[in-house]
């Protein structure tokens, strides 16, 4: 018997089924792969979500790997004027791999990103960086945009004194 000879509920039984299919968990998303496991280490480690992750630190680090890289409302003050951590999951989601590496190898950062950190880092490190930030998919709002000095932040800061 073919499938155009298949009987009309067990047509409907079979397309029910493969439409349920996600939905039972069945078709989960791969594994990370090495490179992805690496990245989340490397951010682990280098502090990012410190920053780039509202109430990491003061969670202990406790707070779940989906709430990650969203960026943040605080601000940092200085003399360059106010900078925010920026929501790295959409803005990774907008570049090529290529693109990533080229930001993160050009010029000084805002502070108090540690450019010179991303800088000295090996091309590998970076890619694993960008793939793990790609894998966990966009999510979150935009950080606020930065201010110039002598324009007053509306929320909350860390004010860094004047050298």
């Amino acid at each position: 018997m073919t499938m155009n000879h298949l009987p009309h509920s067990m047509g409907l039984l079979l397309g029910a089924c493969a439409m349920a299919l996600p939905l039972a968990g069945l078709c989960a998303p791969p594994a990370p792969s090495a490179q992805i496991e690496r990245g989340r280490y490397l951010v682990k480690i280098g502090g990012c979500n410190d920053c780039h992750t509202p109430g990491y630190a003061a969670s202990g680090g406790k707070l779940a790997e989906r709430d990650w890289l969203t960026g943040d409302a605080l601000g940092y003050s200085g003399p360059w004027g106010t900078s925010y951590a920026s929501n790295l999951r959409q803005q990774v989601a907008g570049l090529t791999e290529p693109q990533w590496l080229a930001r993160v190898r050009q010029g000084p950062m805002r502070p108090p990103m540690p450019g010179l950190s991303l800088q000295a880092m090996a091309p590998q490190d970076l890619k694993a960086i960008y793939r793990y930030i790609r894998w966990l998919g966009p999510r979150g709002e935009p950080a606020p945009p930065p201010l110039p000095p002598g324009v007053a932040p509306r929320g909350p800061v860390v004010v860094f004194p004047a050298p």
